[in-house]
């Protein structure tokens, strides 16, 4: 399950900086700009709830061997 969610981390981070290259600093908010800047929150949602995820399986182990 580690390597797993360590996979799906790396490719939320490649979509990040995917997106980042999509960016239109001239005009932010305006055409593919929004749909970058939607794919880079989504991006980031889906690693913080990889990490949680990653962190409650840690302590979820932590409890059973006690």
């Amino acid at each position: 399950m580690k390597i797993f969610t360590s996979i799906l981390v790396l490719l939320a981070i490649a979509l990040i900086v995917f997106n980042i290259t999509l960016l239109d600093f001239q005009n932010p908010l305006q055409g593919d700009s929004v749909v970058a800047f939607i794919g880079i929150a989504a991006s980031f949602c889906a690693v913080l709830i990889l990490l949680i995820f990653r962190i409650s399986r840690k302590i979820e182990e932590k409890m059973n061997d006690q």
